[in-house]
């Protein structure tokens, strides 16, 4: 059971992550939901990468064990490009909240549903 924690880690972060995004109606929540998920896929790709007794991918006589440098360096980036996501997700948030004076879901789409069936009641906005 020890061996696989990591996975362990990564299927519970995987289903909070998830909960998150579907049981919040909060955009920020949602967001939170996101990036919890997000990251347990970075340790899912990282923890089997690294070998127990394993070195850094040098060549020398008295090492016979390597790990894999690759799943780290991509993790990299994919770290950057989740903040990058992240900070469009919550740019777009602020947005929202100056547009509709909310950030609730249910709220957007209710006063969403409230100027369509005011204009087909008189006409579209110029």
């Amino acid at each position: 059971m020890i061996e696989h924690f990591s996975y362990i880690v990564t299927v519970f972060l995987m289903i909070t992550g998830l909960f998150i995004v579907m049981a919040r109606g909060n955009l920020i929540k949602k967001l939170i939901g996101l990036s919890v998920f997000q990251t347990s896929v970075y340790l899912l790709y990282v923890a089997p990468g690294k070998l127990v007794g394993g070195t850094a991918p040098i060549l020398a006589p008295q090492y016979s064990v390597y790990s894999n440098p690759l799943p780290h360096v991509l993790i990299l980036t994919a770290i950057v490009v989740g903040v990058a996501t992240l900070a469009l997700g919550l740019a777009l948030a602020v947005r929202i909240r100056e547009a509709y004076g909310t950030i609730e879901e249910d709220e957007i789409t209710e006063l969403d549903n409230k100027v369509e069936v005011l204009e087909e009641q008189t006409g579209p906005r110029p």
